[in-house]
């Protein structure tokens, strides 16, 4: 898919009667997917009248979108110039993935203090369907949804799903990483035996190995960042971080 192509908003986001607000949200979420499944990789120009054109909206809610994906770090703006797609940040990388296993270990912990029965049921046909899917590098980005709607029913289980939005908007770097690993070998088995593995311990109620197995599942790319890194050198920046 083209960057062209791919700031293309559906056919679903039909322009007739849409709201200044609806509008800004409609061109923000559409683009901020295209940029974390990385359709739109480092370094693409978005073009403020084309968006305006593609979208069928006046520039006014196209500027307010990419000043909120600007304000997530995803794009950089350069008045009077050009608005490109940022690189990875691998410093804000990692702050996020710090952020993200704290939260979530306790998330984890919580629901093995306090199962909930409900959720369980539904995490779990989640991971079926993401079962399903291993292996259909066709699908990554449904395997992906399915993926943040396991997490999210988590927090919701846990009584934070608010939380869960917040921590949310600081994963633009943290997806696009993830989104470059998983077509990997094995990485999306890997994946849903982390699933499984996570909702055993909480079914089990064991705390110690519930929130070491999210810890676990939280490290998987970000250990093969640098290899990531290697392979994609012109999607990240040069920062260097060292884990202690």
């Amino acid at each position: 898919m083209s960057p062209r192509d791919a700031a293309q908003p559906n056919s679903r986001t039909g322009t007739g009667g849409d709201s200044a607000g609806s509008a800004v949200q409609r061109a923000y979420d559409t683009l901020r997917q295209q940029i974390v499944s990385m359709s739109l990789p480092p370094g693409t120009v978005l073009s403020r009248p084309e968006l305006a054109k593609r979208f069928g909206v006046s520039q006014t809610p196209i500027r307010e979108a990419l000043q909120k994906l600007e304000q997530d770090g995803l794009i950089r703006i350069f008045p009077q110039s050009r608005t490109l797609v940022r690189r990875i940040d691998i410093k804000q990388l990692y702050e996020t993935h710090f952020l993200r296993v704290a939260v979530e270990c306790e998330v984890i912990r919580r629901l093995a203090l306090h199962p909930q029965e409900e959720a369980l049921k539904r995490a779990r046909a989640i991971v079926k369907m993401q079962e399903v899917l291993i292996g259909q590098l066709d699908q990554m980005d449904l395997f992906n949804e399915q993926d943040r709607n396991f997490h999210r029913t988590l927090f919701e289980a846990a009584g934070v799903g608010s939380t869960y939005d917040l921590l949310a908007a600081q994963t633009g770097h943290l997806l696009r990483c993830q989104r470059l690993d998983l077509p990997k070998k094995g990485k999306m088995t890997d994946i849903v035996a982390d699933h499984e593995a996570i909702l055993e311990a909480i079914e089990a109620g064991n705390v110690e190995h519930a929130t070491e197995a999210m810890r676990r599942h939280l490290s998987g790319t970000i250990k093969r960042v640098e290899t990531l890194r290697r392979e994609n050198p012109d999607f990240f920046t040069e920062d260097t971080v060292e884990l202690t």
